[in-house]
């Protein structure tokens, strides 16, 4: 791989950063998403955000530390994925917490169990499928959004005019960056919007800041900090499902950043990789934490930089442990007004939604077969969620994988895929089914 070797140590802890800013929107919002949704106080939403941020950390060293057992060595940044949002919210409504954790502790073992095997799976895990489920999620995501914008559900202030001020502030704040900007900034802008709506918020009156007057400066991570966790076969076999489909995520990062680095990788170094993101589920189920992917817009950073070498992920790496370690600054970000929340919320999933379409436009559709897989699943998967008494009636130990829209129109396009297209003599590749998941 080639290296950029005249970097001075300053250097490589401000691009370090940058790569930190550059993830650090989609970061906190997870833990913010399902923290609110799960009704948490404002303390343990602050620890979600804390104990994230730190995994994220060793999640990435782990990445960047090539040995013979893990790490695949390359610019990589982990960081928690958008695609576990809806099946934790799910499984934490039904089942609990300690439910959550099982189940990532459960998908990590199996990400670490049938390493070999992925090469394989992808297979099951083509464009028309990778597209549908994506899309999906995005889709599915957007309500909560636009809930947020309005103020989130349940608040007597629901659709005030000054909650609808500040979202589309942020909204079309957002917007204007990613116009009159590029590089950096534009790649920032989600975390600048928050940042100034925020700041505009607290003009209002409308931030509280006792949470972080009350934060300690340091905290030792805790294992199973909301409890021992619980192993429930539904939530278990939803969280591997979202387990493949990360890891697959994964892989495409991998081949793109192979490309652009310049350095080969083969099935060993995949593997690896593999046992690195394997090792991260585990280790966020632990510290109840989320499950962790290779983040899409570090990739691009490495593109536009051009800076390819480790070390600079290493210092993000570490930043990101800091951080981690210091719940006052995790407190910061659970003053963030709803509405604030709500616009760059809107503007995070509708990229995931858009993403969903780029994947699908590589997609031969002039084999009905593929408009029928794609069709089925997005309609059985938005059709599940807009209507979740579809399958009231239904076991538990069904409601739960069929109950959530994602893993339903998941699950249908993996079946049918496998029908239409299981005879077909051609089949994809990893690393040409995969590329395409790159934004």
């Amino acid at each position: 791989m080639p290296l950029n070797k005249n970097l001075g140590k300053a250097r490589i802890v401000s691009l370090g950063l940058q790569h930190v800013l550059a993830m650090y929107a989609g970061a906190i919002l997870v833990p913010l998403i399902v923290g609110r949704a799960l009704h948490l106080s404002s303390k343990e939403i602050a620890y979600l955000v804390a104990i994230d941020l730190l995994t994220c950390g060793i999640a990435t060293l782990l990445q960047a530390w090539k040995n013979k057992f893990f790490g695949i060595g390359l610019p990589v940044v982990l960081g928690t994925s958008f695609v576990a949002v809806t099946p934790m919210i799910g499984i934490g409504t039904q089942y609990g917490m300690n439910a959550i954790y099982g189940s990532i502790i459960t998908a990590g073992i199996f990400i670490l169990i049938f390493l070999p095997l992925f090469g394989k799976l992808a297979k099951l895990f083509p464009p028309v499928v990778t597209g549908s489920v994506v899309t999906i999620i995005g889709v599915s995501l957007v309500p909560a959004g636009i809930k947020n914008m309005a103020g989130g559900e349940g608040s007597p202030h629901f659709g005030d005019p000054e909650n609808l001020l500040l979202s589309f502030g942020v909204f079309v704040f957002i917007l204007l960056i990613n116009r009159f900007f590029h590089g950096f900034i534009r790649a920032i802008s989600v975390l600048l919007g928050i940042i100034a709506g925020t700041i505009v918020a607290a003009f209002m009156g409308k931030v509280d800041f006792t949470n972080v007057a009350n934060a300690s400066w340091f905290h030792v991570p805790q294992l199973f900090y909301f409890g021992t966790p619980s192993f429930e076969w539904g939530p278990m076999i939803t969280m591997t499902l979202v387990g493949i489909v990360i890891i697959i995520e994964s892989t495409g990062s991998f081949f793109a950043l192979s490309k652009i680095c310049e350095q080969d990788i083969n099935d060993q170094d995949l593997v690896r990789g593999y046992r690195a993101e394997g090792l991260s589920f585990i280790l966020g189920g632990l510290f109840n934490a989320f499950p962790y992917s290779t983040f899409a817009q570090n990739v691009g950073l490495v593109q536009l930089t051009k800076i390819k070498t480790r070390s600079v992920v290493i210092a993000a790496g570490s930043i990101l442990v800091l951080l981690g370690l210091i719940p006052k600054i995790a407190a910061f970000t659970t003053i963030i007004p709803t509405p604030v929340l709500g616009g760059a919320m809107v503007v995070m999933f509708g990229m995931v939604v858009s993403s969903g379409i780029k994947m699908l436009s590589s997609v031969d559709f002039q084999q009905q077969n593929n408009l029928l897989i794609v069709a089925c699943s997005i309609a059985l998967g938005l059709g599940s969620t807009v209507v979740p008494n579809l399958f009231a009636q239904l076991p538990q130990i069904m409601r739960i994988l069929v109950g959530d829209g994602i893993v339903t129109g998941s699950l249908t396009a993996i079946i049918l895929n496998l029908f239409f297209n299981l005879s077909l003599k051609e089949k994809p590749t990893v690393n040409n089914t995969l590329k395409t998941t790159i934004e």
